[in-house]
């Protein structure tokens, strides 16, 4: 059984802590490291996706959709990110993941 690693996010200055434009920034480039490896396990989810779905009518689906967006809204509530940053980010998410999804469904299928 394959078990994955936590991602790490690299020591980093505290927002409210921080004193100048590089702290704010080592910050920022930690963080994006661990969102890269957050998506890349996501997408992951995708290729399993691809290759479970029975068929290729599967892999779009509105309702999951809306599923997927309505709990990203409650947990950036939680986590006080603004859902004018959290909506558009995953829908364009899902968006590009669904077209990587129908592109490795045709690509090991045909």
């Amino acid at each position: 059984m394959h078990h994955p690693a936590l991602v790490a996010v690299d020591a980093r200055v505290d927002p409210a802590e921080c004193q100048s434009m590089a702290d704010v920034r080592q910050g920022v480039d930690a963080l994006d490291r661990a969102l890269v490896a957050l998506l890349a396990e996501r997408q992951r989810y995708m290729d399993a996706a691809a290759r479970i779905k029975p068929d290729r009518d599967a892999v779009f689906d509105q309702a999951r959709i809306d599923d997927v967006v309505a709990k990203v809204l409650v947990s950036a509530e939680a986590c006080h990110l603004s859902p004018d940053i959290a909506e558009p980010v995953w829908r364009l998410l899902i968006d590009r993941c669904i077209a990587h999804e129908f592109a490795t469904y045709d690509r090991t299928r045909s």
